[in-house]
């Protein structure tokens, strides 16, 4: 009942719980069920921070080229590069909660999407640089014991053109009968 009366709570402690809580289940050394229900959603928040963080890369580095060229253009300097956040606002249920990620992970994460949209990684090796990136996160450092596909929307995608692919393959095989 009180609790209407609260304001909510800041992004800054909001983000400093998601990095305890972090912090909390990479220190887990138990085995018990909870600390794998720990594990695993932690894993799944992590995975989701990394989609995220891709995208991010992606994007970011599309909106740097583009003021880029801008400043070229007009003989200015470019901006900075653009750099990854170690913390993302993720969609869990009907909420939002901060999920932290080390630096090595989302400046790596932020670097593939970066290096996919400037084509310098094809979709097959993003998806592969980050599946190795998650499954070194969720089998080394958070210790699950399976791991979790990433970039599932990539995968997608990636499938539906090599079955458009295949289809225009079979429709010109035919025509040409």
């Amino acid at each position: 009942m009180f609790s209407l009366f609260k304001g909510s709570e800041s992004p800054e402690v909001l983000k400093k719980r998601a990095k305890q809580a972090y912090d909390k289940v990479i220190e887990l050394t138990a085995d018990t069920f909870e600390a794998n229900r720990m594990r695993r959603g932690m894993a799944l928040l992590c995975c989701a921070h990394l989609d995220k963080t891709f995208i991010a890369g992606a994007e970011r580095m599309a909106d740097w080229q583009q003021m880029a060229a801008f400043a070229v253009a007009k003989s200015e300097e470019p901006p900075p590069l653009p750099k990854a956040d170690c913390y993302q606002k993720i969609r869990s249920g009907k909420t939002d909660i901060w999920v932290y990620l080390p630096p090595e992970y989302s400046d790596n994460a932020f670097l593939f999407g970066a290096k996919y949209q400037r084509t310098e990684l094809s979709s097959e090796q993003a998806i592969n640089a980050m599946q190795q990136l998650a499954d070194n996160l969720c089998l080394s450092e958070i210790g699950l014991g399976f791991e979790i596909v990433v970039l599932k929307f990539l995968r997608q995608e990636l499938s539906n053109s090599e079955r458009a692919s295949d289809v225009q393959e079979d429709l010109s095989g035919m025509s040409s009968d």
